[in-house]
């Protein structure tokens, strides 16, 4: 399966809620999905969870007014709680299988073609898991499976129990990687390349925090109200975004067209996800496929960087 050099994630996309206060409503959101296809990007990510479902009906419709079914990637997730009840959430067998057919009735496809599971679930073995996910590609239901955030040991044994039992195997990782996080460098990444898995790593800009000074870090409601996000960076990762501003100074251009283009150049990245939420937001990301970064700059944005705690997925 081919997927463009950015894909598109639509977290932001659905309906505002009380842990999504910053979300654009549908009306908002379909200006941007309507861009994406005409720039070129043909790979979309969403979840059951972003925005409590809204965001997979709004990028259902808008994808199926806009694109056309063959042409575009359309990838989701399943682990987080849909709802109250002890199997409303996880990965066990009954959950995945209730989770993938309310996916496809919001998104109204007949499949994904990327199904990934959002994190690692430590209350289901991990064979019940990949069987399950096993028989949804084999019902049709989705085309390849992927899986995001977790410890390399633990993809590792996913790759191992696939290949033990003759299952589907995983064949993307979805990481947190960016300039100011990249503990994915130790295990994670060289495991993919080793593997043969696609990496699209999530928050490629820091959840923003990369593509405004340091002044600026918290300008913005998302910064404001996004208690996950402040769980990820600390102060002195400003030095490095510093860094980034000095760069898209001298060339001119956003601070996200440098921070992305830095993801870019990794020989191990495929396809970054960006968000967009506001105008020139997907056309900066597409112009950073143009940035050549020198050695000289790559190693003023790399060397500052401090071992971080693991985040994202502990």
């Amino acid at each position: 399966m081919t997927v463009s050099r950015l894909c598109l994630g639509t977290m932001t996309y659905g309906t505002p809620t009380e842990r999504w206060p910053w979300a654009l409503n549908e009306e908002q959101s379909r200006p941007f999905i309507k861009k994406a296809l005409e720039l070129g990007i043909n790979f979309f990510d969403t979840a059951d969870v972003y925005t409590a479902g809204a965001s997979e009906e709004v990028v259902g419709r808008a994808l199926k007014d806009f694109g056309k079914r063959d042409e575009y990637v359309l990838a989701t997730k399943v682990f987080n709680p849909m709802g109250s009840s002890p199997n409303q959430k996880g990965l066990s067998r009954k959950h995945i299988m209730s989770a993938i057919d309310a996916s496809l009735k919001r998104l109204d496809t007949d499949y994904v073609d990327l199904y990934q599971i959002h994190r690692w679930d430590y209350n289901t073995p991990i064979e019940e898991t990949m069987e399950a996910l096993h028989d949804i590609v084999k019902a049709g239901k989705a085309r390849y499976i992927g899986a995001s955030s977790m410890f390399s040991w633990q993809f590792a044994q996913s790759l191992y129990v696939a290949d033990l039992h003759g299952w589907t195997r995983f064949v993307s990782m979805q990481p947190h990687y960016n300039l100011l996080y990249r503990e994915e460098e130790r295990e994670m990444l060289p495991l993919c390349k080793d593997q043969k898995i696609a990496v699209i790593p999530w928050s490629p800009l820091a959840r923003g925090v990369l593509t405004r000074t340091s002044k600026e870090r918290n300008d913005t409601e998302r910064a404001q109200t996004d208690a996950f996000g402040k769980t990820l960076y600390q102060d002195k990762d400003m030095q490095i975004v510093d860094r980034v501003s000095a760069i898209a100074k001298k060339h001119g251009v956003p601070n996200a067209q440098i921070a992305l283009a830095w993801v870019l150049i990794k020989p191990e990245i495929t396809s970054p996800i960006i968000g967009a939420s506001k105008p020139g937001h997907l056309e900066d990301a597409v112009a950073a496929l143009k940035i050549k970064l020198t050695a000289e700059e790559i190693k003023s944005l790399e060397e500052l960087y401090e071992p971080h705690p693991v985040s994202g997925h502990q």
